[in-house]
Formats: C-alpha cells, structure tokens, sequence
C-alpha cells in the first residue's frame, strides 16, 4: 500500500523531480550502490527525459545489469531483486532525511516506471466549537468602554505581533529557499569532504575538462600489435605508420575504420553522467573524448583524465609523477605497477576474473595553475568505481580520517574493485601515496 498522500490533481515538474532523484541517489540510502543508484538513473531518465509510460524488466537487464539481448528473465532475476531492495531504501529515505521533502517518489510493484506526487501532511484535527454559555446581565457603560479601549489596543499589539511574524516567515522561507536551490545546483557543497575535493574544480573561476579514452585508438594499437607515442597520436602519425606495415588488406581496412570511429565505454559514460550530476548547474564543465583535446586547453583548464596512456594519451604526460600506473603487458593485458613498494604492498597488481584495480590520483598542475585528477581501471568497471570513490563522501571522510589530517591533501590511492555478477561492485584502498604540492 503506497505511503503518500498526493494532493489532488496536483503533479510536479519534471525538473523538480529529477532534482529528487539526484538528491536520492546522493544520500546515505544509495550513494554506496552504485548499481541501485544506476538502476534509479536508468527508470528515472526513461520516464522524466524520455516520456515512457513503460520499462521492461530485460531491457533494464541489458542497459543496467549488462545481460545479453536474449537473456532469460524468468531464470536470472537480477532485476526483480534489485528493484525490490532499491523500493526497501526509497522508503527509507522518505521516513528519515527526506521526511520533508515536498515531492514523493515510488517504483509501485509490478511495474519499473517512476511515480512522482507532491506530498502534503495529513490535515491537522479540527476542533469544533464549544457550545454557547447562558446569556450574562448587560455590562455597565464604563466597564464597556475600558473593555472596548483594551481590546482596541490588544488589536493593534496582535496586528504588529503578526506582521513581525509574518515578516520573519517571508525571511525563513526565502532563506530554505535559497538553500534548497544551492542544494539542487550545487550538492558537492553539501558533503564537507567531497566538496573540499571537487571545489578546486567546480568553484575555482576556470574551466574544467573531462577527457574520456580513445577507444578506437586502443583498438587499432591492440589489432595491431603496436604502441605509438603521444606525438604520433597529436599528429595523427600513427594512421601512416599503420598504412605501411605489412598486414592483409582486411587488417588494414579494419583498422581503418575502427579509426574513423568515435568509441565510448559504457562505465566512463555513466561516470561522466554522475559527475555532472554533482555539479547539475553545468558551469564551466566540458566533456572531451581524447581525440578532440588539444595542448592549448590542457595549459589553460582543470583536469578529469579517464584512462591510461594506451587507451588516453593525455595521461601519459603525468605518469612520471605517479607511483602506481596502469600498464598492459606483452598481451595487452592491464596490471597495475607499484615502483616503490612499501612493506605488505606488491610489486605488481595483476586482475582476476572477479578482483580488477583502479588508480586514482589528485595532482597539481605542475605551474600550480589547478588541478588534476586521473582516473584509469584495469577494467571499465574499475574505472567507473574509482570515480563512484571520488564521489563518495563515506569512503573520502574515512580516506582522510586514515591519513589524520584535516583536509585532505594532493595523494594517489590504488584501490582493489571487487566485481561478482548480481552484486553491487566494492572498492577497498589497497595503497596509497600523499604528495606535497
């Protein structure tokens, strides 16, 4: 039985629902399931932005979960579980920090589609009159003058008691006014320790960048067995070392039009998307595929670089700085480098079929003109959970209590991904370095 109380032909604005669904996936109910926060993305964006009236449970198995087109629903249930524990903290969420929140949602059984009400409070009790006592004697003219004078008086105090009030309630409102629409455009600003962090990006007076992976590049180098250097990939060189080696007319005609193609991976499209969730208001935030970057841009703005240098050339030019860098070996296969190991740490993190790596690392430009972060993953999936590790306010205020500062400072972090089929991916620092400006 649905717990609101809609008011009556009365429905709200799809911005204003959105800005709920991002205040839901941001808080303590959903901000540590990044699948949960995703499954609400996906319903939600498909009903507010898309105006579906109906989402089927294979279709958010395939978009969501990531099962094959032809997929058995009626043996894999992912999706049934999931929506029944994403209903148990939706309900949650209104009945401890959203009890005030003015706009309700629900995913009603039996269906995948949002439903959004405005929500108003059960009426309070009404009190009826109490009956009328027996007629007094007529007062004495004097004594109903003074009483008339009084009550003319106690009038004139209750009318400026009133606009007093109501002048202060004008100020309580515009004020929850403001921080409620601080709070929908800017909700890093809410979270101490994820707002110290993306500050220096989303509140610095210049631009920042978002450079995604090249995956066509990645492609061609790994169909073709090459590696190039960055300023075969700035002039485009590669392609006419690639034409003159000797491979099958087939290979060459792949990788080119592997090259030609603009390539996304699923997990950097949703990072981005959260990204820009925590900074709704769009200022000053630009997404990039690597290819698009240029050598002006990267002197001049902040920093967000997705990937390692095989896959983003871009972030080749920081790995000298790093202790822990993402390196494929003789088959192309990711591990991840430890150049100093310290006591308990391993030289070389190499990903199981269950257990990738992510390193993510907060760096200043070397002229101190901003920042940088670099994001890569032996897997998308890893990639995707060390943005969610950037983003969680959980897992950067238990980060920082760990170092034992107040703030935290420019550092990189290695950090284990655990990804089992049908559970939420988890993240665990397994190294870490500080670095001084």
């Amino acid at each position: 039985m649905s717990l609101l109380t809609p008011i009556e032909k009365a429905s709200p604005e799809a911005d204003a629902c959105w800005a709920l669904v991002e205040r839901l996936a941001a808080s303590s109910h959903l901000r540590r399931a990044p699948r949960l926060r995703e499954f609400l993305f996906y319903v939600s964006r498909r009903s507010l932005r898309e105006g579906c009236q109906q989402v089927h449970e294979q279709e958010i198995g395939v978009e969501v979960f990531g099962r094959p087109d032809t997929y058995d629903t009626g043996i894999d249930n992912i999706v049934r579980a999931n929506a029944t524990e994403l209903r148990k903290r939706i309900e949650a969420y209104f009945e401890t920090e959203g009890a005030s929140e003015p706009v309700r949602m629900e995913i009603p059984r039996g269906s995948y589609v949002p439903v959004f009400s405005l929500y108003s409070p059960d009426p309070e009790p009404v009190i009826e009159p109490a009956a009328p006592a027996s007629i007094a004697p007529p007062e004495p003219a004097a004594a109903v003058q003074d009483r008339r004078s009084g009550l003319l008086r106690s009038g004139w105090e209750i009318a400026g008691g009133l606009i007093l009030a109501l002048a202060l309630a004008g100020c309580v409102a515009l004020w929850i006014q403001n921080r409620s629409m601080n709070r929908m455009l800017y909700p890093w600003k809410s979270m101490p320790t994820v707002g110290a962090l993306w500050s220096g990006f989303f509140d610095s007076g210049r631009s920042t960048d978002i450079v995604m992976e090249d995956d066509s590049y990645l492609l061609v180098q790994n169909l073709g067995k090459e590696t190039f250097t960055f300023n075969d990939y700035l002039t485009r060189n590669y392609m006419v070392i690639l034409r003159s080696q000797n491979f099958s007319p087939e290979i060459h005609s792949a990788q080119a039009l592997i090259a030609g193609k603009t390539l996304a991976r699923a997990g950097e499209v949703r990072l981005v998307g959260k990204i820009q969730a925590l900074n709704p208001a769009g200022r000053n935030l630009h997404v990039f595929n690597a290819r698009e970057y240029g050598p002006d841009l990267l002197t001049r703005d902040n920093l967000i670089l997705f990937g390692s240098p095989t896959s983003n050339p871009w972030t080749g030019l920081f790995q000298s700085r790093l202790n822990f860098t993402e390196e494929a070996n003789s088959d192309r296969q990711s591990s991840v480098t430890n150049h100093a190991p310290e006591a308990g740490e391993q030289a070389v993190y190499t990903p199981t079929d269950t257990v990738a790596y992510a390193v993510v690392a907060y760096l200043p430009k070397a002229d101190q003109s901003g920042n940088i972060l670099l994001i890569e993953g032996t897997s998308s999936e890893a990639t995707e959970a060390g943005g969610d590790f950037l983003l969680s306010e959980d897992q950067l205020s238990a980060f920082q209590k760990k170092l034992h500062v107040d703030k935290l400072p420019y550092f990189e972090a290695l950090l284990r991904v655990t990804h089992v089929t049908g559970t939420p991916i988890t993240e665990m620092i397994e190294a870490y370095r500080t670095h001084r400006p």
